[in-house]
């Protein structure tokens, strides 16, 4: 038995609608908006990924040694190379992406959430 299903993961930012447009860049979808402080991004396989604004956003800091990250998105790729560049053209910013035995790269959206690209 279940008590819930996850709705929407939401991500506290400066910006929403800036951060739904880079994660629809990535991901896909439809940005939809109502002029609040709020947008969703209802991605094509139905999930819901949203943005709320916080004036006082503080980013986590990577790697996390003392404090705490949050939490991270896993985006599964196909070619790590072909997915940075992508990324890095929308406006990431590359945080642990030298050790090219790994199967996953660590990145910061425009807001400082840190996310990884994992191959498949």
């Amino acid at each position: 038995m279940t008590i819930a299903t996850l709705g929407a993961v939401v991500l506290d930012c400066p910006d929403p609608r800036a951060l739904a447009r880079f994660y629809a860049g990535i991901l896909g979808g439809t940005v939809e908006e109502d002029g609040s402080d709020w947008v969703d991004l209802k991605l094509p396989d139905g999930r819901t990924l949203a943005f709320q604004e916080a004036p006082g956003h503080v980013p986590p800091k990577w790697p996390a040694s003392g404090d705490s990250q949050q939490f991270h998105l896993d985006l599964t790729v196909e070619d790590l190379d072909t997915a940075e560049k992508g990324v890095l053209a929308l406006g990431a910013k590359p945080l642990d992406t030298e050790d090219p035995a790994r199967s996953w790269r660590v990145y910061a959206d425009p807001a400082g959430h840190p996310f990884c690209l994992c191959a498949c």
